[in-house]
């Protein structure tokens, strides 16, 4: 764990008044990790008020289990990964697995690069949240999330092979739409 300063405060302090349930603790911890968290859940949710249940529960799971942290690693990614596990289950949950397909081969077509350059963060997001809830999960837990198609497949409940045609899929439907924007 570092000791890196929060409103003032070292991170150890603030998980401390946090598990001893003092309100003032709590605030400061979510008033330093909610941007960051919130970023995550928009990228798997479909919508804004479907990012912001998330944001909720994802919450709730870390000051139920801040005591479980045991200070190996970095604090913060372990909060990104219940948040991120959080994200995941919200999809399990609301999501019919219509958009899952095995598909043998995907040819990629090559993006123009002026295209991406012109290519803010914020449509970036926008356009992955235009894909189907399966093509965006794997995606997101893919590629930006470091997860692999066998992780994927597990936490999903899908083969791996279709993790990998969920991804080139979503990369084909993603240039595609990258492409028509110019």
């Amino acid at each position: 764990m570092t000791d890196v300063l929060v409103f003032g405060l070292s991170e150890k302090e603030i998980i401390e008044g946090c598990i001893k349930n003092k309100r003032e603790h709590q605030e400061l911890f979510y008033k330093y990790y909610s941007p960051q968290m919130f970023g995550i859940c928009l990228r798997y949710a479909n919508d804004y008020h479907a990012a912001e249940d998330i944001l909720q529960e994802g919450f709730i799971k870390v000051f139920k289990n801040l005591e479980k942290f045991r200070g190996e690693g970095s604090f913060e990614g372990w909060v990104k990964r219940i948040f991120i596990n959080t994200a995941i289950e919200f999809y399990r949950k609301s999501a019919n697995h219509k958009g899952h397909s095995e598909l043998d081969k995907v040819r990629f077509k090559e993006v123009e690069q002026v295209a991406i350059e012109n290519l803010a963060a914020k449509d970036l997001l926008n356009l992955i949240q235009k894909l189907s809830p399966g093509y965006q999960t794997v995606f997101n837990m893919y590629v930006i999330d470091g997860f692999s198609h066998k992780e994927i497949g597990k936490k999903l409940g899908i083969a791996d092979g279709t993790s990998k045609s969920q991804l080139a899929r979503a990369r084909s439907i993603l240039q595609k739409m990258i492409v028509n924007q110019n």
